[in-house]
């Protein structure tokens, strides 16, 4: 929705509340666009987050193959010496 400063003033309410329910807002001042109302994203809760990173780690742990490890994983690159082959 876009809508001039001047009719936003009297609407005011009206328009926040629309923009708290996802809508867009777009005021303009002159035909050009100056702002935009948008919701305020709450801030993400700390204990909320751990669990979340906890929660993928567990799934990333369930997923994990078995098999050589990284340190070993280019020594067929090389021979008996350590040298290139």
């Amino acid at each position: 929705m876009t809508i001039s400063v001047s009719e936003a003033k009297a609407q005011l309410t009206e328009l926040v509340r629309r923009a708290e329910a996802g809508e867009d807002i777009v005021l303009t001042r002159h035909g050009q666009a100056v702002a935009r109302l948008v919701p305020v994203k709450p801030a993400f809760d700390r204990a909320a987050r751990r669990a979340g990173i906890a929660a993928a780690q567990a799934v990333a742990r369930g997923k994990a193959l078995p098999g050589p490890g990284a340190a070993r994983s280019q020594d067929f690159l090389y021979g008996e010496d350590g040298l290139p082959e």
